[in-house]
């Protein structure tokens, strides 16, 4: 099996939430300086969870595609829920075998979306 499967490239052609949210609650930027990933993702908080949430990403599809299936589950979930994710649930979302060195661009969004829920309720 290809690390570049259909769901991979189809998030990655084709994100989901992608672009910038004018007032967002919170904003947080990410860099993989390894190989140059960058993932800015915006917030907007309403009564515990999320109301909003997008990215844009320069990068590789695995980061690309990562970050657009992060924010479309994270999409009107509470910030507790959230808080939980972590490196399985990522894995498990992208449903490909990763080596380590796609794993952190794996984990980028995850890392951008921790920033942002920090404290925030």
């Amino acid at each position: 099996m290809s690390i570049y499967q259909d769901k991979i490239l189809d998030h990655y052609r084709n994100p989901r939430n992608f672009g910038r949210i004018k007032n967002a609650d919170k904003t947080a930027e990410v860099f993989n300086h390894v190989c140059g990933d960058r993932i800015d993702m915006d917030i907007v908080i309403k009564e515990g969870g999320v109301e909003e949430i997008r990215f844009e990403a320069k990068g590789c599809a695995i980061s690309r595609a990562s970050a657009s299936l992060l924010t479309e589950y994270a999409k009107h979930k509470k910030i507790d829920e959230l808080k939980k994710l972590d490196k399985a649930f990522i894995i498990n979302l992208l449903e490909i075998d990763l080596g380590p060195n796609r794993i952190k661009c794996a984990l980028l969004p995850l890392e951008a979306l921790k920033k942002l829920i920090i404290n925030g309720q």
